[in-house]
């Protein structure tokens, strides 16, 4: 496992990420019989941060594999008591699992370890305040919910399935008739902050550094191209802008810079069916001072 990385980042971050669906799923809500998620009140389409993080994860699991540091730790069927039991282990300690607490210089040492080797821990933050406790930390990398450009219109489909499971549903012919969700079409928007200071923080950052945030660019670009299923129709990165500051507090707020990339209707003929039914623009006039925009997509 890893003990060293690159340098942590000295910037501040802040970048709007535009992805569409057609005829596909993107994040069903499991309390409304998987229906893609929407606002009550608007009708526009939501996908949850947590379902963007997944993504991610994914990516860099598939990408990095076995690197050293690169270790997922909210990943399917994980333990993650196990998960800490490695840092205590590696460290040459032992668990103490009566205490509740545990001396700080000790907590921090074992939290370091973690950041060093899970790439998700390092980016987003975990609290590992379990019974085998490794303790918490904030992540630098925070999205916010992707929200649809324009209202949406889930369609319930009807399919049928023609083989049946065993010989006695084939005598009666039985055919399972089920449903599939989709949105015809979908553009969503979604924002997402970096914290410098949350990274190289000395006792409290993560370590989250310049190679791990071009990780995070590159899965942003590519990780619907690995993620394909049916029910999730075709998924595709539309477009990442981002505005990095040139200190890792900031020197504009966010929403300032956030505001300036405006995604509006090319015509306001019929319902959207695809990306260039839209028009995206980018205001870099009169930036404030410390701020540059990079367009990544």
């Amino acid at each position: 496992m890893s003990e060293t990385l690159s340098p942590a980042i000295a910037n501040r971050y802040d970048f709007v990420y535009l992805f569409d669906v057609h005829n596909g799923n993107p994040n069903g809500d499991p309390d409304a019989g998987n229906m893609p998620r929407r606002d009550p009140e608007t009708s526009r389409g939501l996908v949850t941060d947590v379902a963007i993080k997944r993504k991610i994860r994914n990516y860099v699991a598939m990408a990095r594999g076995d690197a050293p540091g690169y270790d997922i730790y909210m990943r399917d069927g994980a333990v993650l008591n196990v998960e800490h039991r490695k840092a205590y282990k590696e460290l040459n300690l032992e668990p103490d699992t009566k205490s509740k607490k545990m001396p700080k210089g000790r907590e921090q040492e074992l939290t370091k370890w973690m950041c060093r080797n899970f790439f998700d821990i390092r980016a987003f933050g975990a609290v590992m305040s379990t019974e085998v406790n490794t303790g918490q930390v904030r992540g630098p990398l925070q999205f916010t919910f992707a929200e649809s450009i324009d209202p949406i219109v889930p369609m319930e489909i009807s399919i049928t399935r023609s083989s049946v499971a065993n010989e006695r549903d084939a005598e009666k012919n039985d055919r399972t008739m089920g449903r599939k969700h989709i949105v015809p079409y979908g553009l969503y928007r979604a924002h997402g902050f970096v914290s410098g200071r949350l990274a190289n923080d000395e006792k409290k950052g993560t370590g989250f550094s310049e190679a791990d945030l071009s990780l995070v660019w590159e899965a942003l670009t590519n990780m619907f191209d690995h993620d394909r299923a049916a029910a999730r129709g075709e998924m595709t990165a539309r477009g990442l802008i981002v505005f990095k500051h040139d200190s890792d507090l900031g020197n504009a707020p966010a929403h300032q810079l956030l505001e300036r990339v405006k995604v509006e209707r090319a015509s306001g003929d019929g319902p959207p069916r695809n990306f260039s039914d839209y028009q995206v623009t980018v205001n870099e006039v009169d930036l404030p001072s410390g701020i540059t925009v990079q367009i990544k997509i």
